[in-house]
């Protein structure tokens, strides 16, 4: 992102009028009842679940003031997803998705404004993929997904960029081009990450749809089914998924716990 751009960027955030709401949660630790919070928000209602994001990541106080102008900027984006019938990703995901996001996209990198996020923190059994556009601000879709076999069993916590690991990659990603394999329509990766998933098309680490990417099956027997590494998802969406995100979108594989990987992604930090 080109932070040069943001205090231009931050002129519509800074429009809206702060709102002060009761956090039923009280202070960070826990503490109290009815505790005033001031955020910045475009929406005229917030949810709980909204508020306890909030003050989740909000380190030092429950108020805006401390933040940051980027934290403020990904904050109002992140209260201002339409959620419809999904529930939004953790607030930490998208924060981080949205900084690659926006630096690829000033890279010129990005021929589309949709964003989509795999949370590999998750259980498998749970929806851990969305498809966000980002110029309506809309979730289009929240999906089952699998990981790599070798990269765990309900949870993947190993990852790889080496072929014949079997094991899923981190990182940021933009969508190629699609064709027709045994899966039926595969959409392929870039990955643009040294080190990280810069391997992915050599080892045809593609999108696909998989019968073992089934939700009712993953519930059943308490994970999903997993791949040789692709990200392949449930026939029902598939189809609809590939061909909206194809041709140049960004695609972001997020795990919590990977330390390592978050604190020296060049596009993160």
């Amino acid at each position: 992102m080109n932070f040069k751009l943001l205090p231009i960027m931050m002129v519509g955030l800074l429009s809206f009028k702060p709102m002060t709401i009761n956090d039923p949660n009280g202070d960070n630790n826990g503490n109290g009842n009815g505790k005033k919070v001031t955020v910045v928000t475009k929406s005229s209602t917030i949810k709980s679940k909204e508020i306890a994001a909030v003050t989740k990541t909000n380190l030092k106080s429950n108020t805006t003031s401390n933040l940051s102008a980027f934290d403020k900027l990904v904050l109002s984006e992140y209260l201002d997803l339409d959620e419809k019938k999904f529930e939004k990703p953790e607030m930490e995901s998208f924060k981080a998705a949205f900084k690659g996001y926006y630096k690829l996209k000033d890279q010129g990198k990005l021929n589309k404004e949709i964003l989509t996020i795999i949370d590999f923190t998750k259980s498998s059994t749970e929806r851990r993929m969305w498809v966000i556009d980002m110029k309506s601000h809309e979730i289009l879709y929240q999906t089952v997904v699998s990981h790599g076999r070798n990269s765990g069993k309900e949870y993947a916590n190993d990852f790889s960029n080496a072929r014949e690991s079997y094991k899923s990659s981190l990182g940021f990603y933009t969508t190629a081009e699609t064709y027709m394999g045994k899966h039926g329509l595969s959409l392929r990766l870039d990955g643009l990450e040294a080190g990280i998933n810069n391997n992915a098309r050599e080892r045809d680490i593609v999108i696909h749809a998989a019968d073992y990417a089934n939700e009712n099956l993953g519930k059943n027997q308490g994970y999903l089914g997993r791949s040789l590494g692709c990200p392949a998802l449930p026939y029902e969406v598939a189809h609809d998924i590939i061909n909206l995100i194809k041709n140049e979108s960004c695609l972001f594989i997020y795990h919590a716990d990977q330390k390592g990987y978050l604190t020296t992604s060049n596009l993160l930090n």
